[in-house]
């Protein structure tokens, strides 16, 4: 989602070594967030690509390149890329609006549809691969070092997981004015538990159910908590350079090459002892370490929400309009956030029983019947049937866990990849 540019002087900003750890958290900080009277909305959605003729195989990394290649341009701009796993994703430009943005999102969705199965292919935007086995296959340096940092610090089967069998809805808004920052942010957090418990569709991954509501989530929850915890409450801008300069350096760039920082250090303890590391950290690293952490509500200028399951085409509109609904529309955020606040925080709870825990599903129902009541008219029917699922206390998890138990993961994956 493209924001206002940073000016000149702060982008060419570079650190100062007489005292690296602060000039890197004023530059983290005054990059954290971009004052804004908008309501844009930006979305992402990602697929598990699927050989239609070979559902069970996992595509390999040539055939996925060569299929990329041949894919015609998204007829309203979305950008097509590929995840550690072959997942591919369709991100939009910002829209003025979230009816705009579901639109174009739709159309875009089709059009890639078309491309993929014309070529034998299709894609299931569900939250975990729940038959295929874990396997990365995008050879890029980045995921190779990724792969082998949470392999050294003892994260190796969730860092796996996480990049190569999972896929999100990513819902990004703007900012916002200054003035509203710390409630915003705040606000968008208590939302989180209420979010990933009614949007969670992994209730399986790799052929296995460990039981969680969401699996996407349990992945997320078992790598290093300095990467993908919440950001603490407080001042915006200084949570967010508090939380980066705490969370661990994943790999560092030289000379053309990524290599895994395979130790754990801090992006704060490589600036004040560069030995740690082998050299200085620069700004460009700086750069690079943001791209590495991964809360559930990220600051990028933006705010992105990366706390949703990828949906099928049945739910994700709903989903989206749930969320941009209980945060733009001023008197269902109030709302919402009176309903939210007897779970806030409660995001791991969320991730293991969703509505199996009475808080959240009294969050989740009443929070979908607000929705429904305020988002825009274009979307209202299908927020409409999300609430009447969530008020039988349904879920699309549960809709995908009843198919997973008649005919098999592996059967669901194929059905929602031909959708």
């Amino acid at each position: 989602m493209t924001v206002a540019a940073v000016s000149p002087a702060q982008e060419a900003r570079q650190l100062d070594p007489r005292n690296p750890v602060e000039s890197a958290r004023h530059i983290i900080a005054a990059g954290s967030l971009h004052a804004c009277d908008d309501r844009r909305v930006g979305l992402e959605l990602e697929f598990h690509l699927v050989d239609l003729a070979h559902p069970g195989r996992r595509p390999s990394w040539v055939a996925v390149q060569s299929l990329l290649a041949d894919l015609p341009e998204m007829p309203t701009g979305s950008s097509v890329t590929l995840e550690p796993g072959g997942q591919i994703e369709l991100s939009t430009p910002p829209h003025p609006d979230l009816v705009a943005c579901v639109t174009a999102l739709r159309a875009d969705r089709e059009a890639l549809r078309g491309a993929l199965a014309a070529a034998g292919f299709g894609a299931a935007p569900l939250g975990a691969d729940p038959a295929r086995p874990v396997r990365r296959t995008n050879p890029h340096q980045r995921y190779a070092a990724m792969e082998q940092h949470f392999e050294a610090l003892g994260y190796p089967g969730p860092g796996r997981a996480m990049m190569s069998a999972t896929a999100a809805l990513q819902i990004n808004v703007d900012a916002g004015p200054a003035t509203g920052w710390s409630g915003r942010l705040a606000h968008l957090r208590a939302l989180v538990p209420m979010l990933i418990a009614a949007s969670a569709t992994s209730p399986y991954l790799g052929g296995r159910s460990s039981g969680w509501h969401s699996m996407r989530q349990e992945t997320w929850h078992g790598i290093d908590p300095g990467r993908s915890d919440p950001i603490s409450s407080g001042d915006p801008a200084e949570a967010w350079a508090d939380y980066a300069l705490h969370a661990p350096v994943m790999l560092v760039a030289e000379h053309e090459r990524l290599i895994p920082v395979t130790q754990r250090v801090t992006f704060g303890a490589w600036l004040r002892t560069p030995q740690l590391i082998g050299r200085a950290a620069t700004r460009q690293d700086l750069d690079y370490h943001l791209t590495t952490l991964f809360p559930p509500v990220r600051p990028r200028g933006y705010v992105e929400i990366r706390c949703v399951d990828a949906l099928p085409d049945r739910w994700w509109p709903a989903m989206a309009a749930v969320a941009v609904t209980l945060i733009d529309d001023p008197v269902a955020a109030d709302a919402a956030a009176e309903l939210c606040e007897p779970v806030a925080g409660q995001w791991e709870a969320a991730a293991q029983r969703g509505p199996g825990d009475p808080a959240l599903r009294a969050a989740v129902t009443d929070c979908a019947r607000l929705a429904a009541r305020h988002c825009p008219a274009p979307l209202r029917a299908e927020v409409e049937a999300f609430a009447e699922l969530v008020s039988e206390g349904r879920t699309p998890r549960s809709e995908l866990n009843d198919r997973i138990r008649r005919v098999g993961p592996l059967r669901v994956l194929e059905e929602e990849a031909r959708a």
